[in-house]
């Protein structure tokens, strides 16, 4: 039967857990390509219009469990680097949850437990879905698909015109046009406001 605790532990799950997570993951991208000398990294935090930018971070205004990676180039641009990079958001999810679990496993983090556990599960299942070669949304092979297709083939085969990680300029484009684009509406209600139909 679902009671009032599994609600509360949904709810955890779902705006604690999850974000908490997906930043992880992406984060993996960051650290890996910092190695191989990334130019102009950012790391998007949620989705929706543009909240806040703080130097590499983009917060945005609406549900923080999507977060992704985008940068322009690499200094050292290369087969193995771009190997790396993919398999960075398994490897430090792998790295999190396993030094989660020696503690949990020694005694520490008793207090949180149950939360622990239920963050290792959901660190787990993101690795799971990374790490397994499978074809996602319109096509787009997931890391697990890039990782396998790299080292089988050498590059990408998907033929998806669309780049796994997107170029930090356009997607700054992106977000400048979709900016404007609220400052037009939130103008036209002004106007509208300012002249009421009789």
């Amino acid at each position: 039967m679902f009671g009032l605790a599994d609600l509360v532990s949904l709810i955890i799950s779902a705006f604690i857990i999850l974000p908490v997570v997906s930043f992880l993951r992406e984060s993996g991208y960051l650290i890996i390509s910092a190695l191989f000398g990334v130019k102009n990294p950012r790391l998007t935090i949620g989705s929706g219009p543009r909240f806040k930018k703080i130097g590499i971070f983009d917060i945005r205004k609406y549900y923080h469990m999507y977060s992704w990676f985008s940068f322009d180039s690499l200094k050292k641009e290369n087969r193995f680097a771009y190997i790396c990079i993919y398999a960075g958001p398994i490897l430090i999810n792998l790295v999190f949850a396993l030094t989660i679990n020696v503690l949990l496993a020694n005694g520490f983090l008793e207090n949180y437990r149950t939360f622990w556990e239920r963050f290792i599960f959901y660190v787990f299942y993101f690795v799971l879905l990374d790490s397994v070669p499978m074809f996602t949304v319109n096509g787009k092979p997931n890391n697990g698909m890039v990782l396998y297709e790299m080292l089988r083939y050498g590059k990408r085969t998907d033929y998806n015109d669309e780049p796994f990680i997107p170029a930090t300029t356009d997607v700054e484009e992106e977000v400048q046009e979709q900016m404007e684009k609220i400052e037009e509406i939130i103008e036209d209600e002004k106007k509208s406001d300012s002249h009421p139909r009789s």
